[in-house]
This record gives structure tokens, C-alpha cells and sequence, in this order.
């Protein structure tokens, strides 16, 4: 029996664009999958009563003062053990504690803190009745990666999505440039509190003109890497920023910090276009023209469809998203309908391989499995070489399928769905249907029905071509 068009277009709908179907959500697709996801462009719904980045930096100070404290004790001609009874006396309510203590107790806590901000996120895209600007999410995010490595960058990593993505989601694409720039996670990651610039105020006692983050927003964030842009532009960008930093324990506040006596004075000259600017204006007027510029459009446009359609994407489908998205300004919001009334979104090839974070999300969806413990999410997903925050490079992680699909990886997939699958008792016929409505005749149909038992049949289900792909 052949399903209707309709039905057909619901599960590109509830697969391609979103994360996975729920129970009841082809049904609720399947009357008018397109306003049915046009209407999933809501605000994401973050916890914001999880610990933010000003908290962090709260934290990650005093970890530090408490560490400076007890080195200087043990060059001071009291104790180190008086020394640190004194300072934790203060801190602590009375307690006493050693250093080491103090040392494993905190890197525990912001450890925590980035498994909880990171599983909240999860956690709240997997419930989701609004899973495309979730996706939307999870895109931005790896279009402005941040690696978690070390202090701060382990929990700060976390709160990048939630403070400066999540917030201009739906909105035009130069105001969430601005705010990522100018986020803590951002800063440090690419190292700009150390980028001073040369003729500056503070050149002479201070590090000397990074180019990291320049680099970086030319390269990845908006230009791409055939944008046109030399390495001229990268150093006068680069000087323009100068100055953007975050407040350290000497300043009052916290988070992003402009600081004028670093800043490189005179005019500038990017792609041709000079900036007279002064201070911190003349970084965010470049930005502002970066966001706007045609070939920025090009390239986040090109990766969008590349994300949501196609590892090849379609000049003609790319082309059609630049020109809404040059109409509306970089309007995000504009940009995702213009993609989803497109016709070429809509091909019945399922033509993107899952990743593991999606794989692992598409699951719990279709299993109507609500919660999601940190330790298990990071074990899985550090099995399945998606964890977290971890990508390892500004450039984030790839969403091809020739790095999801190897041996070991589908492997390692096999396992966890037997396991899961052995575990939860679900009627595998059943989320077949509520997830893909494959056809009665369908190849995977029949090996799903006629597996020998109820876990068989869920893994047969999980890992089969129709699931595993979007």
C-alpha cells in the first residue's frame, strides 16, 4: 500500500528539517507540512535559571584567588596550612579545607556546570514541539564553534549558544555576528584579551596584534574561504577589534569588556572600504558590513542547505535563499521559510546521513524517552566522537556523511541500538510507522515484521537506511 504525498511530505518534514519524529507528529504534519513547520519557528525555551556565563566567571575567579592565596602562603613565613585555614575560614562559613580540596571540588563543579548546560540544551530540543529551530540551533552553534578546553573554556563553552545564539535565533544575522563576537567564549577561545594593538596605549607593557579571531570571522563566520578577502584584510580587522576583551578580577563586572588603551588607533581600510571610526565603533561597523555583505550570504546560505538538504547543495536552491536573504537584511526567520517553501527541499531522496548527536536525539524522540542523564549523554556521545563542545577547531564539526559513516562508527551504533532496544520494550511496527510510514511492501518494512524478536526488530528499525538518514 502506498502512502499519500502528503504523508510523504510529513516525514521529510518531521526528519529533514526537524529532529526526529515524536509520537502524533505525522499526523499533525500531515495537513499542511509546510505551515506546519513555519509555524516551529518559535523562540528555543533555554533553562535560564542554569548558571550563565557572569556566574561562571564569578566562579572561575574565586577558584583563582583561593589558588594565588594559598601560593603565596607557601612563600610567606606563615604556613601554607594557616595560610589556607585563614582564607577558607572567610569563604567557607568557618570550614577548613585544604588546597588540594579546593582544587578538585571546583574543577568538579564547572565540570558539572558544562554537563548540565549542555544536557538542559539536549534535553529541551529532544521534549520540543518546535524541533526545526532547535536544528536551527545546533546549525549556529557549529557555525560559531568553541571548543571546551580547560578554565574557563570547559563550562563558558556551554553558554555561547544560550546567551548569544539563542537570542538572535529569528532575528537578522549581523546582530547575533555582534553578539557572538563580543562573548566571553569567543573572546578567549580565539584569544582577543590578548590582542593589543601595536601604536596602542597599552602596547608597550601588553602582548602584541592577534589575529585569531579576524581570521576566523572572515574565514568561517561570514566571508567563507573564498570570500575575497587577503591577509591585509585579516590584520586590519584584527586591529579594529583590539581592545574587545572580557573584565578580569581587577575590574568591576563581568563578561565583555571594551578596553580603549588597547585599542589600535587610526583609520582602517577593509575590502576596499575605509573606516574612520573610533574605538570600539570601528570593530562594529566592519562587522555590520561583513554581515551585509554578498558573500557572506553566499556562504551561510550555502551551508544551510548543505545542513538541512544535501551534502552537494543546489546552486539554484542556494541562490534562491541569498537573494531572501539580501531582501530581508540577513533576516534568519525569512531565510528558513524561503528554504522550506522551496520545492527542491522537498525531493523524496533522503540525501543527509545523520550524525551522531542527531542519531542519538532522532532516537529518544521516536521512543518517547523525556530525560536524558549528563554522565549518558557525554558517554554516548564521546562513543559515538560527537561530544559536546568538542570539536576541536573554529570550523566545527562536519555534518557529512563520509565522516559519520565508517565501520567503526556504524559499529558502534549497532551496539547502542541493541542495547537500547533490549532495554525499552516498544512495539518496533508501531514507531516504525509513527516515524517513517514506510510502505507495507517496503524492503525495511518486511525485515522489521518478520524479525525473530521484539529487540531484532527495534534494531533492525534503528539502524535501517530510512532512519539512519533525513
Amino acid at each position: 500500500m502506498a502512502i499519500t504525498a502528503s504523508t510523504a511530505h510529513a516525514v521529510i518534514a518531521v526528519n529533514r528539517f526537524g529532529l526526529g519524529a515524536k509520537s502524533g507528529e505525522l499526523a499533525a504534519a500531515q495537513a499542511n507540512p509546510k505551515q506546519w513547520l513555519i509555524e516551529q519557528l518559535q523562540p528555543v525555551s533555554l533553562n535560564k535559571e542554569l548558571p550563565n556565563s557572569n556566574d561562571i566567571f564569578t566562579l572561575v575567579t574565586e577558584y583563582r584567588k583561593l589558588k594565588r592565596q594559598a601560593k603565596m602562603a607557601e612563600a610567606s613565613i606563615f604556613s601554607a596550612k594557616e595560610m589556607q585555614a585563614e582564607t577558607m575560614t572567610e569563604s567557607m562559613g568557618g570550614k577548613k579545607k585544604s588546597n588540594k580540596n579546593i582544587d578538585i571540588n571546583t574543577r568538579k563543579l564547572l565540570q558539572k556546570t558544562y554537563r548540565t548546560l549542555s544536557t538542559d540544551t539536549f534535553v529541551q530540543a529532544m521534549n520540543s514541539d518546535n524541533s526545526l529551530s532547535y536544528r536551527l540551533l545546533d546549525f549556529f552553534s557549529n557555525h560559531f564553534s568553541v571548543t571546551a578546553n580547560g578554565l574557563p573554556m570547559g563550562p563558558l563553552s556551554t553558554t555561547l549558544e544560550r546567551e548569544a545564539i539563542a537570542d538572535n535565533l529569528l532575528g537578522n544575522f549581523e546582530d547575533m555576528l555582534l553578539a557572538v563576537t563580543k562573548h566571553p567564549a569567543m573572546i578567549i577561545y580565539l584569544n582577543n584579551e590578548k590582542s593589543v594593538g601595536p601604536s596602542s596605549k597599552a602596547a608597550k607593557k601588553d602582548r602584541g596584534l592577534n589575529e585569531n579571531l579576524a581570521r576566523e570571522i572572515l574565514e568561517l563566520h561570514t566571508l567563507g574561504v573564498t570570500g575575497g578577502y587577503n591577509q591585509n584584510d585579516v590584520i586590519e580587522l584584527a586591529k579594529a577589534i583590539t581592545g574587545w576583551s572580557v573584565a578580569s578580577r581587577r575590574d568591576s563586572g563581568s563578561g565583555f569588556m571594551f578596553r580603549g588603551g588597547a585599542h589600535e588607533p587610526g583609520n582602517r581600510l577593509l575590502l576596499g572600504k575605509k573606516y574612520t571610526q573610533k574605538g570600539i565603533k570601528q570593530g562594529e561597523a566592519m562587522l555590520l558590513d561583513l554581515a551585509r555583505h554578498p558573500n557572506t550570504a553566499k556562504h551561510i546560505c550555502s551551508k544551510l542547505v548543505k545542513h538541512f538538504i544535501s551534502d552537494q547543495p543546489s546552486e539554484q536552491l542556494v541562490a534562491s535563499l541569498q537573494q531572501r536573504w539580501q531582501a530581508t537584511n540577513g533576516n534568519i526567520k525569512e531565510v528558513m521559510i524561503a528554504l522550506i517553501n522551496h520545492q527542491q527541499a522537498w525531493l523524496p531522496q533522503q540525501q543527509k546521513f545523520k550524525t551522531p548527536r542527531e542519531f542519538v536525539m532522532s532516537t529518544y524522540r521516536a521512543l518517547g524517552m523525556k530525560k536524558m542523564p549528563d554522565k549518558y549523554l557525554f558517554y554516548i556521545l564521546n562513543t559515538f566522537g560527537q561530544q559536546p563542545m568538542q570539536a576541536g577547531s573554529p570550523a566545527g564539526y562536519s555534518d557529512e556523511q563520509e565522516d559519520w559513516n565508517g565501520g567503526n562508527a556504524l559499529m558502534a551504533r549497532i551496539e547502542w541500538t541493541a542495547t537500547i532496544s533490549k532495554r525499552k520494550r516498544h512495539n518496533a511496527e508501531q514507531v516504525m510507522q509513527q516515524t517513517l510510514a514506510l510502505n507495507s511492501d517496503a524492503h525495511t518494512y518486511k525485515s522489521v515484521v518478520r524479525a525473530e524478536s521484539r529487540q531484532a526488530a527495534m534494531t533492525l528499525m534503528l539502524m535501517s537506511p530510512e532512519f539512519l538518514r533525513r
